[in-house]
């Protein structure tokens, strides 16, 4: 007969199509239930990183006492790093010419705390702003934002020595701890400079340095030079 099944057809073909519809359902409800159970998974993550980022922060900012040696007639690094430049150096600012320049490089590995090399009293206090350029860079100790400690001392000849502070790429903060007329002790915390970062020291020419390039100090401990 003429259009014999066609209805039969149809009928299959919407149970056919109400067959895909709940396959779909159940598709769906099954990558949902893995979704759910990834995104339960991943609530996880934020504390995670929390205690990672927490661990990371109280290990860069790590405060050790300085072990202070009873020695006198020194000058003490003021800074912990590695000393990657000895020369004489003309500092106007503060020592007025020629000078002695130590220079110490902070990886972020190492403590971020400045310690006060010798015993004295604050007579100069200045932040220059720079540039940011990586502080492994010997020019970064000219170029780039740095604060300038000058203090006023009986323990070197002449009377001065300077600390100068210098930001590097991920250091973007020198936070000086003292002001001027502030006396401070050998060792005593005067300032920190965040993440990886340079310290120079500036000392008389007539002092006479004991320590090497590639040394690692410590600061407040380290002993950089004594009377000649």
């Amino acid at each position: 007969m003429k259009h014999s099944g066609k209805a039969l057809q149809a009928g299959f073909k919407l149970i056919l199509r109400g067959l895909i519809l709940v396959a779909g359902i159940y598709v769906i409800g099954i990558v949902a239930r893995m979704l759910s159970d990834a995104i339960a998974a991943l609530a996880y993550l934020p504390l995670i990183l929390w205690v990672l980022f927490s661990g990371a922060v109280l290990f860069f900012f790590r405060d050790p006492d300085a072990n202070v040696p009873d020695e006198k007639d020194c000058v003490l690094s003021p800074a912990h790093g590695r000393v990657d430049c000895i020369e004489e150096f003309n500092e106007p600012e503060f020592m007025g010419g020629h000078c002695r320049r130590i220079s110490m490089f902070l990886s972020p590995l190492n403590v971020h705390t400045q310690n006060a090399p010798v015993s004295g009293k604050v007579a100069y206090l200045k932040q220059t702003p720079g540039k940011f350029i990586a502080a492994m860079k010997m020019e970064a100790g000219l170029q780039n934002e740095n604060v300038l400690i000058g203090l006023d001392t009986q323990e070197v000849p002449g009377g001065k020595l300077g600390v100068r502070l210098i930001a590097g790429y991920l250091a973007r903060r020198c936070v000086p701890w003292v002001k001027v007329g502030d006396e401070v002790n050998r060792g005593e915390r005067i300032s920190m400079i965040q993440f990886g970062s340079r310290c120079d020291i500036y000392i008389p020419l007539q002092m006479k340095v004991v320590v090497n390039l590639g040394d690692k100090v410590k600061g407040g401990e380290t002993i950089l030079a004594r009377l000649s």
